[in-house]
Protein backbone atom coordinates (compact mmCIF):
# COMPACT_ATOMS: atom_id res chain seq x y z
CA UNK A 1 0.00 0.00 0.00
CA UNK A 2 1.57 3.36 -1.03
CA UNK A 3 2.35 6.23 1.54
CA UNK A 4 -1.14 8.26 0.16
CA UNK A 5 -3.14 5.04 0.79
CA UNK A 6 -1.71 4.36 4.50
CA UNK A 7 -2.39 8.33 4.84
CA UNK A 8 -6.03 7.91 4.45
CA UNK A 9 -6.03 4.64 6.37
CA UNK A 10 -4.61 5.68 9.15
CA UNK A 11 -5.24 9.57 9.43
CA UNK A 12 -8.44 9.59 7.23
CA UNK A 13 -6.97 11.85 5.02
CA UNK A 14 -4.34 11.66 1.79
CA UNK A 15 -3.91 15.44 1.89
CA UNK A 16 0.01 15.48 3.18
CA UNK A 17 -0.49 19.55 4.17
CA UNK A 18 -4.07 18.47 5.72
CA UNK A 19 -2.23 15.97 7.86
CA UNK A 20 0.13 18.25 9.31
CA UNK A 21 -2.59 21.05 9.71
CA UNK A 22 -0.64 23.39 7.53
CA UNK A 23 -1.55 25.10 3.89
CA UNK A 24 0.83 24.15 0.63
CA UNK A 25 2.35 27.80 0.80
CA UNK A 26 4.02 26.80 4.71
CA UNK A 27 7.62 27.43 4.72
CA UNK A 28 10.54 24.88 5.43
CA UNK A 29 10.06 25.86 9.60
CA UNK A 30 6.63 25.32 9.89
CA UNK A 31 6.12 21.85 8.14
CA UNK A 32 8.99 20.99 10.51
CA UNK A 33 7.19 22.56 13.74
CA UNK A 34 3.77 21.25 12.64
CA UNK A 35 5.65 17.80 12.02
CA UNK A 36 6.80 17.71 15.73
CA UNK A 37 3.53 18.71 17.35
CA UNK A 38 1.38 16.20 15.41
CA UNK A 39 4.78 13.18 15.66
CA UNK A 40 4.56 13.63 19.59
CA UNK A 41 0.89 12.53 19.68
CA UNK A 42 1.86 9.27 18.03
CA UNK A 43 4.86 8.54 19.38
CA UNK A 44 4.95 4.90 20.37
CA UNK A 45 6.97 6.61 23.83
CA UNK A 46 3.52 8.94 24.61
CA UNK A 47 0.98 6.96 23.16
CA UNK A 48 1.26 3.28 24.47
CA UNK A 49 -2.58 2.54 24.32
CA UNK A 50 -2.91 3.39 20.80
CA UNK A 51 -2.19 0.21 18.87
CA UNK A 52 -1.30 1.77 15.74
CA UNK A 53 0.93 4.41 17.22
CA UNK A 54 4.03 2.90 16.05
CA UNK A 55 2.30 2.74 12.51
CA UNK A 56 1.10 6.40 12.31
CA UNK A 57 4.70 7.53 13.63
CA UNK A 58 6.31 5.52 10.92
CA UNK A 59 3.72 7.00 8.06
CA UNK A 60 4.43 10.70 9.82
CA UNK A 61 8.15 10.43 9.20
CA UNK A 62 7.78 9.69 5.70
CA UNK A 63 5.21 12.59 5.13
CA UNK A 64 7.68 15.01 6.85
CA UNK A 65 10.73 13.42 4.33
CA UNK A 66 8.42 14.14 0.95
CA UNK A 67 7.45 17.86 2.29
CA UNK A 68 11.06 18.44 3.35
CA UNK A 69 12.61 17.14 0.63
CA UNK A 70 12.45 20.64 -2.03
CA UNK A 71 12.17 17.27 -5.38
CA UNK A 72 9.73 15.40 -3.28
CA UNK A 73 7.55 18.42 -2.42
CA UNK A 74 7.45 20.10 -6.07
CA UNK A 75 6.22 16.44 -7.67
CA UNK A 76 3.58 15.96 -4.87
CA UNK A 77 2.57 19.71 -4.99
CA UNK A 78 2.21 19.35 -9.22
CA UNK A 79 1.36 15.59 -9.44
CA UNK A 80 -0.37 14.78 -5.96
CA UNK A 81 1.83 12.11 -6.25
CA UNK A 82 5.09 10.66 -4.29
CA UNK A 83 8.12 8.62 -5.35
CA UNK A 84 7.35 5.57 -3.94
CA UNK A 85 11.00 4.27 -4.82
CA UNK A 86 12.75 7.40 -4.07
CA UNK A 87 15.74 7.08 -1.36
CA UNK A 88 13.88 9.20 1.14
CA UNK A 89 10.65 6.83 1.64
CA UNK A 90 13.38 4.05 1.76
CA UNK A 91 11.58 1.06 4.12
CA UNK A 92 15.19 0.38 5.84
CA UNK A 93 15.43 3.83 7.72
CA UNK A 94 14.65 3.46 11.67
CA UNK A 95 12.01 6.47 11.71
CA UNK A 96 12.27 6.76 15.55
CA UNK A 97 16.16 7.52 15.09
CA UNK A 98 15.31 9.68 12.44
CA UNK A 99 13.12 12.01 14.55
CA UNK A 100 15.70 12.13 17.69
CA UNK A 101 18.05 13.30 14.89
CA UNK A 102 15.98 16.28 13.89
CA UNK A 103 14.76 17.07 17.40
CA UNK A 104 17.40 16.41 20.26
CA UNK A 105 16.26 16.85 23.83
CA UNK A 106 16.23 20.49 24.76
CA UNK A 107 18.28 21.09 28.15
CA UNK A 108 17.82 24.06 30.66
CA UNK A 109 21.04 25.59 29.85
CA UNK A 110 19.32 25.75 25.79
CA UNK A 111 16.38 27.20 27.30
CA UNK A 112 18.49 29.55 28.98
CA UNK A 113 20.74 30.42 26.40
CA UNK A 114 17.81 30.68 23.86
CA UNK A 115 15.61 32.87 26.08
CA UNK A 116 19.03 35.53 26.41
CA UNK A 117 19.11 35.78 22.39
CA UNK A 118 15.20 35.67 22.20
CA UNK A 119 13.97 38.62 24.41
CA UNK A 120 14.08 42.11 22.63
CA UNK A 121 14.50 40.62 18.94
CA UNK A 122 12.94 41.31 16.05
CA UNK A 123 11.70 37.74 15.97
CA UNK A 124 10.05 38.23 19.33
CA UNK A 125 8.43 41.50 18.33
CA UNK A 126 7.27 39.55 15.16
CA UNK A 127 5.40 36.59 17.29
CA UNK A 128 4.01 38.87 19.78
CA UNK A 129 2.65 41.26 16.76
CA UNK A 130 1.45 37.85 15.32
CA UNK A 131 -0.21 36.65 18.30
CA UNK A 132 -1.62 40.18 19.34
CA UNK A 133 -3.57 39.75 15.69
CA UNK A 134 -4.15 35.90 16.23
CA UNK A 135 -5.74 36.87 19.81
CA UNK A 136 -7.33 40.33 18.63
CA UNK A 137 -5.48 42.25 21.69
CA UNK A 138 -6.64 39.91 24.32
CA UNK A 139 -3.57 39.66 26.93
CA UNK A 140 -4.29 37.19 28.72
CA UNK A 141 -3.61 34.67 25.87
CA UNK A 142 -1.29 36.46 24.16
CA UNK A 143 0.86 36.72 27.71
CA UNK A 144 -0.01 32.81 28.15
CA UNK A 145 1.41 32.27 24.53
CA UNK A 146 4.63 34.11 24.32
CA UNK A 147 8.06 32.39 24.86
CA UNK A 148 9.87 33.40 27.42
CA UNK A 149 6.97 35.30 29.00
CA UNK A 150 6.74 36.59 32.83
CA UNK A 151 4.61 39.07 33.99
CA UNK A 152 7.44 41.00 34.37
CA UNK A 153 7.84 41.49 30.77
CA UNK A 154 4.08 42.50 29.56
CA UNK A 155 4.80 46.10 29.62
CA UNK A 156 7.75 45.94 26.75
CA UNK A 157 4.89 43.82 25.37
CA UNK A 158 2.21 46.05 25.08
CA UNK A 159 4.71 48.54 23.91
CA UNK A 160 5.74 46.40 21.11
CA UNK A 161 2.15 46.33 20.48
CA UNK A 162 0.80 49.67 20.77
CA UNK A 163 4.13 51.20 18.01
CA UNK A 164 2.49 48.64 15.74
CA UNK A 165 -0.62 49.82 16.06
CA UNK A 166 0.03 53.49 16.17
CA UNK A 167 2.56 52.55 12.29
CA UNK A 168 -0.81 51.21 11.35
CA UNK A 169 0.71 47.86 11.01
CA UNK A 170 -1.74 46.38 12.82
CA UNK A 171 -5.54 46.92 13.63
CA UNK A 172 -7.15 48.65 17.26
CA UNK A 173 -8.50 45.64 18.96
CA UNK A 174 -10.83 46.95 21.74
CA UNK A 175 -9.87 44.01 23.80
CA UNK A 176 -6.20 45.62 24.03
CA UNK A 177 -7.04 49.20 23.61
CA UNK A 178 -10.01 49.19 25.77
CA UNK A 179 -8.92 46.70 28.48
CA UNK A 180 -10.41 47.17 32.02
CA UNK A 181 -7.77 47.77 35.18
CA UNK A 182 -9.85 44.78 37.33
CA UNK A 183 -8.87 42.65 34.52
CA UNK A 184 -4.97 43.67 34.06
CA UNK A 185 -4.81 43.43 37.93
CA UNK A 186 -6.38 39.97 37.91
CA UNK A 187 -3.54 38.71 35.64
CA UNK A 188 -1.16 39.78 37.75
CA UNK A 189 -2.48 38.33 40.84
CA UNK A 190 -2.71 35.00 38.98
CA UNK A 191 0.80 35.70 38.17
CA UNK A 192 1.79 36.87 41.59
CA UNK A 193 0.11 32.95 43.17
CA UNK A 194 1.48 30.97 39.92
CA UNK A 195 5.29 32.89 41.17
CA UNK A 196 4.76 32.26 44.71
CA UNK A 197 3.71 28.15 44.40
CA UNK A 198 6.75 27.77 42.50
CA UNK A 199 8.78 29.37 44.96
CA UNK A 200 7.62 27.54 48.23
CA UNK A 201 7.91 24.44 45.98
CA UNK A 202 11.45 25.19 45.22
CA UNK A 203 12.27 25.71 48.77
CA UNK A 204 10.32 22.37 50.15
CA UNK A 205 12.66 20.66 47.41
CA UNK A 206 15.91 22.54 48.42
CA UNK A 207 16.93 23.89 45.07
CA UNK A 208 18.72 27.53 44.70
CA UNK A 209 20.70 28.02 41.83
CA UNK A 210 19.68 29.50 38.59
CA UNK A 211 19.40 26.30 37.03
CA UNK A 212 17.21 25.14 39.64
CA UNK A 213 15.27 27.82 39.82
CA UNK A 214 14.66 27.27 36.02
CA UNK A 215 13.40 24.40 36.41
CA UNK A 216 10.97 24.86 38.98
CA UNK A 217 8.99 27.98 36.64
CA UNK A 218 9.01 25.63 34.13
CA UNK A 219 7.12 23.13 36.39
CA UNK A 220 5.25 25.68 37.44
CA UNK A 221 4.06 26.73 34.09
CA UNK A 222 3.69 23.38 32.73
CA UNK A 223 1.23 22.83 36.27
CA UNK A 224 -0.84 26.05 35.28
CA UNK A 225 -0.83 25.97 31.42
CA UNK A 226 0.08 22.78 30.27
CA UNK A 227 -0.69 23.81 26.71
CA UNK A 228 1.44 26.61 26.07
CA UNK A 229 4.31 25.11 27.76
CA UNK A 230 4.22 22.43 25.48
CA UNK A 231 3.58 24.48 22.40
CA UNK A 232 6.88 26.26 23.82
CA UNK A 233 8.91 23.39 24.08
CA UNK A 234 7.32 22.22 20.36
CA UNK A 235 8.54 25.63 18.89
CA UNK A 236 12.25 25.98 20.54
CA UNK A 237 13.02 21.97 19.76
CA UNK A 238 11.45 22.41 16.16
CA UNK A 239 13.17 25.77 15.07
CA UNK A 240 16.14 25.34 16.98
CA UNK A 241 17.68 22.04 17.52
CA UNK A 242 20.30 21.10 14.94
CA UNK A 243 19.10 19.78 11.57
CA UNK A 244 19.89 16.30 9.81
CA UNK A 245 21.84 16.12 6.62
CA UNK A 246 19.92 17.35 3.28
CA UNK A 247 17.75 14.75 1.90
CA UNK A 248 18.95 12.52 -1.00
CA UNK A 249 16.98 13.18 -4.63
CA UNK A 250 14.41 10.77 -5.33
CA UNK A 251 15.13 8.82 -8.64
CA UNK A 252 13.48 9.90 -11.35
Amino acid sequence: MGLLERCEELFKTSNLYDLLGINKEASEADIRRSYYKVSLKVHPDRAPEDPQATEKFQVLGKVYAVLSDKDQRAVYDEQGVVDEESDVLSQDRCWEDYWRLLFPKITVQDILEFEKKYKGSDEERQDVIHLYVQHEGNMDAIVASVMCCSQEDEPRLCSLIQAAIDSGDVEAFPAFTKESVKKKRARRKRADRERQEAEEMQKEMGLGDQDDSLVMMLQQRQKSREQNYNSFLSDLEAKYSKKSGKSKRGKK
